[in-house]
This record gives C-alpha cells, sequence and structure tokens, in this order.
C-alpha cells in the first residue's frame, strides 16, 4: 500500500516476549511501516538484543527512564510523516495502521486511535479515546464495558491514549514532546490538552482494532503506579488550571481525587495514593503554569460525554458517587 510514511515507536523496558510478538504483528501489517524503532529502557531481559534481530532499529537508555522520555527520544529519531507510537503489551490486527492512515488522512486529523479491547476478554474493551472531568481524574471510555454501537461509530477524538495511537509527526513540532515532568501516566492526557487547546484534533476509528493487556509490566494497583498517577492528577492541575478555575471546580477536585484515593485503597494501595498526592503538592508550585480560560469549555464538554456513556452503558461506582456529590456534572 503506498502513502505517507509510517515510523512505529515502541517504548520497552522487559517483558521481552511481549515485545517479540509486537514487532512480528508490526511486520504483518498490510500497511507497510518504513521503520521500527524500539526505545528500550535499561531492559535487563535481552529485549533490546531481540528487537534487533527482528529488525528494529535500538535506542539503548541506560535505566528506566519513564515513559515520557523514552517515547521523546524515539519521536526525535524519526523522519517519517508519521508516527504510530506502540506499548510494548498491545497487539494491533493486521489492518490497523492501515485504517488509521486512512482514516487520518481523509479527516485530515493531527492523529487517530482505535478501538482498545481486553486481551483477556476480546469481548469488552479496555478502551477508546481518553475524556477528562472538571475534576482533573480520566477515564478511557469504555473501559470494562462490552463492546456495542456505542464504541462503534468513527468520531472527532480530543485526548488520545499513548497505548496505541498514530501521530503525525508535525502535531509535536506545534504543540510540543510528551512532557518528561511526567514520568509516566498522564503524559498522554497532557499533551490531549494542549492539542485540544491549539485546535489539533484527532480522530477516534472503531474498525482500527488491536488487544491490550493493560498494566503488564508492573500491574494496574502496583504501589509505584499508583503513586505516580496520584502525583501526576496533581501536576495536571498546577500546569493547565488557572486560579480561578482551581476556585471554581474545588469541589469537583477534592471529589474526584479523593474518590480515586478511595478505590487505590479498597486495592490496597492508599499509601502510595497519599505518597502521590504529597509529591504533587511539593512539585506544585514549580510546575504551575498559567493555563487558559478555554480549558473550561474542554472539560465541561468532556464530563458531560462521561455522564452520557456511563448512562448508556452502566455506571461505575466511582463515577456514580463523583457525579452525584457534584450534582450531576458540569452543565
Amino acid at each position: 500500500m503506498s502513502g505517507p510514511r509510517v515510523t512505529a515507536v515502541i517504548p520497552n523496558w522487559n517483558r521481552r516476549e511481549f515485545l517479540e510478538r509486537l514487532i512480528g504483528l508490526l511486520h504483518a501489517q498490510t500497511y507497510a511501516l518504513s521503520e521500527i524503532v524500539v526505545v528500550d529502557n535499561g531492559s535487563s531481559d535481552g529485549s533490546a538484543d531481540a528487537a534487533r534481530r527482528l529488525g528494529a532499529r535500538v535506542i539503548r537508555m541506560e535505566s528506566n527512564a519513564g515513559f515520557s522520555r523514552a517515547v521523546n527520544r524515539g519521536i526525535e529519531a524519526c523522519g517519517s510523516e508519521w508516527i504510530a507510537l506502540v506499548n510494548n503489551d498491545v497487539e494491533p490486527a493486521g489492518d490497523w495502521l492501515a485504517r488509521l492512515v486512512e482514516a487520518a488522512e481523509r479527516r485530515q486529523a493531527w492523529f487517530a486511535v482505535g478501538k482498545i479491547l481486553d486481551a483477556e476478554d476480546s469481548r469488552r474493551l479496555d478502551g477508546a479515546y481518553d475524556l477528562l472531568c472538571r475534576g482533573a481524574c480520566a477515564w478511557r471510555a469504555g473501559q470494562g464495558r462490552l463492546d456495542g454501537p456505542e464504541f462503534s461509530r468513527e468520531r472527532p477524538a480530543v485526548i488520545a491514549p499513548a497505548t496505541a495511537t498514530l501521530f503525525r509527526a508535525g502535531l509535536f513540532r506545534r504543540v510540543g514532546l510528551f512532557d518528561e515532568r511526567f514520568e509516566s501516566y498522564l503524559e498522554d492526557v497532557d499533551l490531549g490538552i494542549r492539542c485540544a487547546l491549539a485546535r489539533c484534533e484527532g480522530v477516534y476509528v472503531p474498525e482500527a482494532v488491536v488487544r491490550h493487556r493493560g498494566s503488564a509490566t508492573l500491574g494496574r494497583w502496583n504501589p509505584r503506579v499508583v503513586r505516580l498517577i496520584a502525583r501526576n492528577q496533581v501536576l495536571l492541575v498546577a500546569k493547565h488550571y488557572p486560579g480561578r478555575l482551581v476556585l471554581r471546580w474545588m469541589w469537583p477536585l477534592l471529589a474526584a481525587q479523593g474518590l480515586w484515593g478511595v478505590v487505590a485503597a479498597r486495592h490496597g494501595a492508599g499509601w502510595a495514593y497519599l505518597q502521590g498526592k504529597a509529591a504533587g503538592l511539593r512539585a506544585f508550585r514549580r510546575m504551575r503554569g498559567a493555563g487558559s480560560d478555554e480549558l473550561a469549555g474542554l472539560l465541561a464538554s468532556g464530563e458531560r460525554e462521561i455522564l452520557s456513556l456511563q448512562r448508556k452503558t452502566g455506571f461505575d461506582w466511582y463515577w456514580r458517587t463523583y457525579f452525584l456529590l457534584t450534582a450531576g456534572g458540569a452543565k
């Protein structure tokens, strides 16, 4: 298939068996990649050597420097028009890339994301695109839901998960790379906010399917994961919320992030959550940005869509409680 050149960038830390399978699936895509770049975060299981043997270009990091830094080094090494960012625990269908490229070119989108299915139960979604509420907590639309019509139509996307997304290379020159201060987790939400404020819209392409194992390296409720997410929720507020929005939305912020702490505690990660919040508050002043009043519209719209999808597909305890506490969400 002819068309724009696409480079796949894979950040990797161990899990060699996942990486080898992913590289094989990328080589088998119906839309041929111009190159596969693996940025290895100091793996100790032979991942880098295996990737090189399978034809990938390998960039070695001396240690695990975090997702954002690894991805940025990969992006900087690319010379193609498009960059497919793919986690090592993803399994793309054979036409995944072809469908993303076609839709992105047709819609003149800045990025394209497909349907992400749960690798353990392909009837269920790991998610689609990301949505953010006023309380600075994100929901991957459809996570845990049975696949169905709500997630089977092409539509604009505002925030793309970094799990498996096709980006126009020029996007990073326009809005900047991933913010390395986030290290890992919510760095894609931060990028999505910057994209939205710069009017760089993407597209959700439900026919472009991948399967995802979800936090396969550390585990979804690993203490380090929880610490980073809890911290980075605060950093999103510090970087993007103007002071007047912090004051206006103080209750949704406390409700959203406090409830997330309850969920973490239910999974045995309450102490990690508190450590993350403390780290976020310590870094708040250093991270502080001017913010934009346009953020209010973006978050109000995202919250309304979360509420709509929750009503249609069944409420999670977290979101039901959040909307009860905040009187039904943003108007």
